[in-house]
């Protein structure tokens, strides 16, 4: 998700800071009968929610509007201004933006109307047409206009590498029509570009053209603590940097009554309180100091969720399954460093890692082992390449490795001492074969003197006894391995501009993956600071697997193109694969409401809950 280009440089009106902007064309009105105007966008197939419908299926459109509720926040923040590269931004502020299109928890891959009422594209998706809903309005009560529009796309992306990068393929936008406004596309057949651009949030380009309230000229691409205009649910009502900030229900939005906001927002009060680390955050959870927890650590879930206002039904802990694909998380290596670029080496890596013994001893046993990039979905790669993704993958032969033919691709396992003996056989083998071997300090060296020592980055000391073990195993291999952890804004910062040997990361997929990918494993992304290709993947055959995934015709050609991707990610060993959960782990106090059915793909909190009243009474009452 990430990319763009520009043709002409304007000067922005008097007081705001100049931005290269898209080129702009003489407005071209087309006659609406040439238009099949769309209330809805979707990748492949029909929509699920026909036109006139009402609300989405999984909210509650008579839920009450009132309460606080508190969530929490890790690390720190500095910055309200959520989009540019610069600070820590506090993340709370999104909630005050709207969109041109929303996105629905049930349907992936699908948006409907919101700042823009319809959309159109032609056949070979070379570009896309908004037309804005007329009531749409900023916080101050000013319209949203296509020229508001224009300028939010060219402001995100000179303000962020990543916007930059996610609308790469945008060449010109232009007002087309009194209230219409149509981007014109680099590329044909990306029937991805009009979803992307649908999720456009919204800027007051008015606004950013004034000066503060100190006269100073407001810039996009710096930080500050002035809150930013927005048009969306929510505004923000107070803070204090580094340690909270809350937002507040717009009570007049012009959005309220749009099917894609009924029976949502439905708190008054938003806060997020920030925490040092998930330690102390537990604990304050305990204590009654925010309401609810996504809970990542399986420590924790199995130890620490058995507290007096759990026995008394005060405290709701619960597992919400989930539909969504779990992607990758793992040890992830840094190619720019000269001791990960053999493969042999990262696979040696791999083997050495003992996921059964983790699970067993760690985890409780609560997780799958991740054999995919793209796990938990009809996505991922099994078995054998078949006759469609043969197709494909024939003419990259000699290109790519060998097994991706021949071999199916599978963790090592390590269910008792004698496999894990020949694992770390296996691992000091790969090692010889690439030209490391242990020194008189039993430390392996290549043939340039070079020791096999390097650091694994971390930003939760919860994660160091994950680690550590990992590192001891190394250690019999001759690998010499540190384990630093730094705070979160220091921890950002190097991973932004690749200043580590070795992280632990993770890819979350969708159900419909698309240009996101080259900001993942595409050339273009590997010398990006802020992109997300922490692995420094440069390979042509892998920018063309990408291309050819994001110009998928049928869901079934993305279907095999990602399989086809994916198993060429998998055979060059970029990562040692972690594990995966298919659910969610919650706990919350018992002062909300919910529907009665979740959306497949999202627990939907605090979106399309509510505050309880009688609930919250009775969780106070038992104190």
């Amino acid at each position: 998700m990430t990319k763009l280009t520009r043709r002409n440089a304007l000067q922005l009106t008097a007081g705001a800071s100049a931005l290269p902007l898209l080129g702009l064309a003489t407005p071209t009105i087309l006659r609406a009968q040439e238009k099949e105007w769309r209330y809805g966008l979707s990748f492949f197939g029909d929509l699920k929610y026909q036109q006139g419908f009402k609300h989405f299926d999984y909210v509650n459109p008579l839920a009450p509007k009132t309460g606080t509720v508190r969530i929490p926040g890790i690390g720190s923040f500095d910055n309200l201004n959520i989009f540019t590269f610069k600070g820590a931004p506090a993340s709370l502020v999104g909630l005050t933006f709207d969109t041109l299109f929303s996105s629905a928890f049930d349907e992936p891959g699908a948006l409907y109307g919101s700042v823009a009422s319809h959309a159109w594209f032609p056949d070979d998706f070379s570009s896309v047409s908004f037309r804005l809903d007329p009531r749409a309005r900023f916080h101050g009560g000013q319209p949203i206009t296509p020229q508001d529009v224009i300028w939010s796309m060219q402001a995100q992306r000179a303000a962020h590498p990543q916007y930059a990068f996610y609308y790469k393929n945008i060449k010109t936008v232009e007002q087309s029509g009194n209230n219409e406004v149509t981007f014109h596309f680099s590329v044909k057949g990306n029937r991805e570009l009009p979803n992307i651009t649908a999720q456009l949030t919204i800027l007051p380009k008015h606004w950013w053209a004034e000066n503060n309230a100190k006269g100073e000229a407001r810039d996009i691409k710096k930080t500050t603590l002035e809150p930013l205009l927005g048009s969306g649910a929510y505004r923000v009502k107070d803070f204090k940097p580094g340690d909270w900030i809350s937002v507040e229900r717009v009570k007049d939005y012009w959005a309220k009554d749009l099917p894609v906001n009924v029976g949502q927002n439905n708190f008054d009060t938003i806060k997020q309180i920030y925490f040092r680390d998930q330690g102390v955050a537990i604990e304050a959870f305990k204590g009654d100091q925010y309401d609810w927890r996504d809970e990542n650590n399986s420590k924790v879930w199995a130890t620490q969720y058995k507290f007096p206002a759990v026995k008394k039904g005060r405290v709701i802990v619960e597992t919400i399954d989930q539909k969504n694909g779990r992607g990758m998380q793992g040890f992830v290596f840094n190619t720019r460093r000269k001791l990960f670029i053999d493969p042999k080496v990262r696979q040696a890596f791999s083997f050495a890692f003992d996921f059964e013994w983790s699970n067993k001893n760690l985890f409780f046993g609560q997780y799958k082992r991740t054999n995919s990039f793209f796990s938990n979905s009809e996505l991922a790669s099994s078995g054998l390449p078949d006759a469609d993704e043969l197709k494909i993958l024939e003419p990259l032969r000699g290109k790519i490795p060998d097994e991706v033919f021949s071999k199916e691709f599978s963790n090592p396992v390590a269910n008792n001492p004698g496999e894990i003996r020949q694992n770390l056989r296996k691992a000091s083998i790969l090692f010889r074969e690439a030209g490391w071997k242990p020194g008189k300090d039993r430390i392996l060296r290549n043939k340039n003197g070079d020791k096999m020592v390097f650091e694994i980055l971390l930003v939760s000391p919860a994660f160091e006894r994950i680690v550590l073990p990992y590192v001891k195993q190394l250690k019999l291999l001759g690998v010499r391995v540190s384990v630093r952890t730094i705070d979160a804004a220091q921890y950002i910062r190097r991973v932004e501009s690749f200043d580590f040997d070795c992280i632990v990361s993770s890819w979350g997929q969708s159900q419909s993956p698309g240009n996101e990918q080259r900001g993942y494993w595409g050339s273009p992304a590997a010398d990006r600071n802020g992109s997300r290709n922490y692995i420094g993947i440069k390979d042509p055959v892998i920018d063309q697997l990408i291309e050819r995934l994001i110009l998928a015709k049928s869901r079934q050609d993305l279907i095999t193109a990602t399989r086809v991707l994916d198993r060429v990610l998998l055979w060059n060993h970029f990562v040692v694969p972690m594990w995966h959960i298919p659910y969610e782990r919650t706990a919350r106090w018992n002062r909300f409401g919910r529907p009665e059915k979740l959306p497949d793909y999202s627990t939907g909190f605090p979106s399309i809950w509510w505050w309880d009243k009688e609930k919250a009474a009775q969780t106070k009452a038992a104190k």
